[in-house]
């Protein structure tokens, strides 16, 4: 007597399944347009969320770096007025 989960009790198909021959006609034309019509809309959808991630990623750059320079930018400018005033 074998266990009822023994790998080697697997069924087996051992006849044909007969089918309407209409159900086994693949319409190529309509399995290509629906390939293509996915295709491309899955590579709308990543390339969109590419565009975001880069403009977020350029946004924080920009930011970034307006941070850092911005200070000594408008300290650079302050003094050089200030002391542009003073010898005129």
């Amino acid at each position: 007597m074998t266990n009822p989960t023994d790998p080697r009790d697997i069924p087996v198909l051992t006849e044909a399944v007969d089918e309407p021959a209409a159900a086994t006609t693949v319409d190529v034309k309509t399995l290509h347009a629906a390939i293509v019509t996915e295709t491309l809309n899955l590579a709308d959808s990543l390339l969109h969320q590419a565009v975001r991630d880069i403009e977020a990623t350029l946004f924080e750059r920009v930011l970034d770096r307006l941070r850092a320079e911005l200070p000594e930018m408008v300290d650079r400018a302050l003094r050089e007025q200030i002391g542009g005033g003073r010898s005129s």
